[in-house]
């Protein structure tokens, strides 16, 4: 496959961001057709790029010949039957997180996709390609600083604009990526969720939990606590700090790079502006992701979160938002991954 042709269905910020990484930051690929139920907000997007075509129906685009693969930033509510459709064509399809809306309908799609024979779904979990996290993900898997003990996660957005905001979606469509970072970063699976809410901010809609704090168990005796705060009226901050046996590292920190507390390393300090939202914190993290992405798919491969990843992602949150019903621990309910054939 000499070019790999791209389909885009959604075209949202997520989406219309994609889509512009695609035609002109992306090397081995093409941008040809759109689809998003916004038709007019789709022809403005196409008018932007030469040759890419709107088609109004997703599952349309999916089946279309001239799509190789398909990156699916639409709602999640539609995630399941866009990437069922893209399993069926065999099509490579790089899905945003989270994969589904619970984990009933996400373990259908990895017990979908292992019928198929092959594996076909990368999960958008971009943090992943992150040059400070991937880094942070070496240096702990080499064992240098012992065992990792803890993780700490800041995840804060400056608002949300979204009038039907609910406490849920803090879980679902925010904490997913604290989820997956405990999990990339440990190399274990998360076995229970602790979601706390302590008083809300003056600036979160009437009724909304915001901010909240999880702890999550790990399978090794490891914690991690998060903080997901999305009204802080600031700016968009994300970073991770890591605790090891024989030191610390963490990854977030502006302008600094990775920052370690191993003997002989540098420290800085930093005094500039906080990043307005994840399109630009994490802009190189999302061009490092769909590269890889398509350069996989070019050679029929499949190199990034898998389809048990944004599975097991969602299992978790799942028992997230039954926790912030109740401030209890619960128990994360994971399938036999040998029996589903992840």
């Amino acid at each position: 496959m000499s070019v790999l042709r791209v389909g885009i269905i959604g075209v949202g910020m997520m989406g219309a961001d994609h889509a512009a990484r695609v035609a002109h930051r992306s090397a081995n690929a093409a941008l040809v057709a759109i689809a998003d139920p916004d038709q007019d907000r789709a022809a403005r997007l196409a008018a932007r790029f030469d040759g890419v075509r709107v088609i109004s129906d997703p599952m349309e685009l999916i089946a279309d010949p001239q799509v190789d693969a398909v990156i699916i930033a639409s709602p999640g509510s539609v995630h399941e039957d866009q990437v069922l459709a893209c399993i069926v064509h065999r099509k490579y399809v790089l899905c945003e997180k989270p994969l589904t809306m619970d984990s009933a309908s996400s373990l259908r799609l990895v017990e979908a996709e292992a019928v198929a024979g092959a594996p076909l779904l990368q999960v958008g979990f971009m943090r992943r390609f992150d040059p400070e996290y991937a880094q942070m993900k070496r240096v702990l898997d080499s064992g240098r600083l012992g065992r990792t003990l803890l993780l700490h996660n800041t995840h804060r957005n400056k608002s949300v604009p979204n009038p039907d905001f609910r406490s849920e979606m803090i879980v679902r469509d925010s904490l997913v990526h604290e989820v997956d970072v405990a999990r990339f970063l440990f190399g274990q699976e998360i076995t229970s969720i602790t979601v706390l809410s302590p008083a809300p901010t003056s600036h979160a809609l009437p009724g909304v939990a915001d901010p909240q704090v999880s702890i999550f168990t790990m399978a090794g005796g490891g914690m991690v606590t998060s903080e997901v705060f999305c009204n802080c009226q600031v700016g968009y901050e994300v970073r991770c700090e890591a605790v090891a046996e024989r030191g610390t590292l963490i990854a977030g920190r502006p302008q600094t790079g990775l920052y370690s507390t191993v003997a002989g390393a540098e420290h800085g300090s930093w005094g500039g502006e906080v990043h307005p939202d994840f399109t630009t914190r994490f802009a190189r993290a999302y061009d490092l992701e769909v590269q890889s992405w398509i350069d996989a798919s070019r050679r029929r491969q499949v190199v990034g979160p898998t389809s048990w990843d944004g599975y097991a992602a969602t299992a978790v949150c799942t028992a997230g938002m039954q926790s912030l019903a109740t401030g209890e621990p619960v128990t994360v309910d994971l399938a036999d991954r040998t029996l589903v054939g992840a």
